[in-house]
């Protein structure tokens, strides 16, 4: 496995999971039907696709604060090989 699918990986299959229980507990407590938009009015969505927009919000914000992580957990010769081989 290449280095880029390694780091992929280890972004985004934490995020998947975490998103799967992000979901699950914010809509134990949200009735997608009751949401409304910032105008508020229904967002005249189904419940599925909802859902749907929810989870994949969930995954990427989740993402994105992985690969914050994984940035910071990088030591200085690390980053400096990356500039270096561009």
């Amino acid at each position: 496995m290449n280095r880029f699918a390694r780091r992929l990986a280890i972004v985004v299959w934490p995020a998947f999971l975490v998103a799967g229980v992000l979901e699950v507990a914010v809509f134990a407590f949200v009735d997608p039907s009751a949401l409304h938009g910032p105008d508020g009015r229904p967002l005249g969505l189904s419940d599925v696709a909802i859902y749907s927009l929810a989870f994949f919000m969930f995954w990427a914000i989740v993402s994105i604060a992985c690969l914050i992580v994984l940035k910071l957990a990088c030591s200085a010769e690390e980053i400096n090989a990356e500039s270096a081989a561009r």
